[in-house]
């Protein structure tokens, strides 16, 4: 395993623990820990970018340009992340089984739009 590839996997790890872990503190309301979750979760976003960051550094990769077609794969990505989650909530929390698997499938296909989006079509 390249030197860059074990960094990138271990800050990623931490930053994936803190990031889940500043959620749920923020979101579950019996833990009483709103404002501490969310510089806990914020933490791992910081730590995540951080880890990118240097991962490219070390594989001497030239920096991430943003175009429109990076901005329009991320906000379909966080919406159809979104609506999975809206999904789930229907068929969980609020009972409403077709009604989630429905949503979830229909977020399914979004989500799976993105791929031609991201690599493009070839021959």
């Amino acid at each position: 395993m390249k030197k860059s590839s074990f960094v990138a996997m271990v800050s990623g790890t931490v930053s994936g623990v803190l990031f889940a872990l500043g959620m749920c503190m923020a979101l579950i309301p019996e833990w009483g820990a709103f404002k501490q979750g969310l510089v806990c979760g914020s933490a791992g976003l910081l730590l995540a970018l951080v880890t990118l960051l240097i991962w490219r550094r070390m594989e001497h990769k030239d920096p991430v340009r943003i175009s429109g077609r990076i901005i329009l794969s991320i906000v379909i990505g966080v919406a159809g992340a979104m609506a999975l989650g809206v999904g789930m909530c229907f068929s969980m929390v609020w009972d409403k089984m077709t009604a989630g698997i429905v949503t979830g499938l229909a977020r399914i296909v979004i989500l799976l739009c993105l791929i031609p989006l991201a690599k493009g079509i070839k021959e």
